[in-house]
């Protein structure tokens, strides 16, 4: 049986975050978190969105008709500045999204301590800072979701991708001690894992052959679209979600 390959269309917004304050990193260009910071838009929100790439950014932000702000979650100081403007413009965060990541390939005898350290900077220790800045913010006010950008490959092997899975399988591991500590201040913290999500810029940095690789072994016979993946952060973000912390949803269509 040939699998399906063809894209649904988006659902129609619910108006499952109305009214909330929602910062998402790393948004700009044409990836999951611009289409996170979209899909939260559509249902209701006030957003936010910040990165590291000050032109791709102004242009994400004008499209959307939002805020940005640059910030660099390797710096504490641009951390502190990133939540503090984010709070001000929303009138306080209500969810925050941390989708910062970054990749690679290198297999492990030839990767230098410079590729390791810097993917987990970026993707785990990243994540670490901004949900420490949040959470100094997210306390006192008794409320608050974060939802984390974690990856099957924190469960999975791939040749090539030791930092970067050992880096994902960390955020999944931070997720459920994180939201261990903040359930009892009314903050849930949970995490995605997608699979595949096809944007142009993982077009870039990916061969063809490992794209057509990937993508065969999704059982839709396709990559997820990016809103795909921001749909169940929506949810993770929304009061659908409320019983839920600590958790990893798998976001993925690949085979068993």
């Amino acid at each position: 049986m040939t699998a399906p390959t063809t894209v649904p269309a988006p659902p129609a917004p619910h108006g499952l975050l109305l009214g909330k304050g929602v910062l998402v990193t790393a948004a700009a260009g044409s990836g999951i978190g611009s289409a996170t910071a979209r899909r939260c838009l559509e249902e209701g929100a006030r957003v936010v969105i910040a990165d590291k790439h000050e032109r791709r950014l102004n242009e994400t932000a004008a499209e959307l008709g939002v805020q940005g702000i640059v910030a660099d979650v390797t710096d504490e100081a641009s951390v502190q500045t990133m939540i503090r403007s984010a709070a001000e413009a929303l009138g306080g965060i209500d969810v925050l999204v941390n989708n910062a990541g970054l990749g690679g390939t290198a297999e492990v005898h030839e990767m230098t301590d410079e590729q390791w350290s810097l993917v987990l900077d970026v993707t785990l220790t990243g994540t670490f800072r901004v949900t420490r800045a949040a959470l100094a913010h997210m306390y006192p006010r008794g409320s608050g979701v974060i939802v984390n950008n974690a990856s099957v490959l924190g469960w999975r092997a791939q040749a090539g991708q030791a930092h970067y899975a050992a880096a994902k399988a960390g955020v999944m591991a931070f997720t459920r001690c994180s939201a261990i500590e903040a359930a009892t201040r009314g903050v849930r913290i949970n995490a995605v894992a997608p699979s595949l999500a096809m944007h142009a810029n993982l077009a870039k940095v990916t061969s063809d052959e490992l794209l057509a690789e990937l993508t065969s072994r999704e059982a839709f016979g396709r990559a997820a679209e990016p809103w795909e993946i921001a749909n169940v952060i929506v949810f993770l973000a929304s009061d659908y979600s409320s019983y839920m912390t600590g958790e990893v949803i798998s976001v993925s269509s690949q085979h068993a």
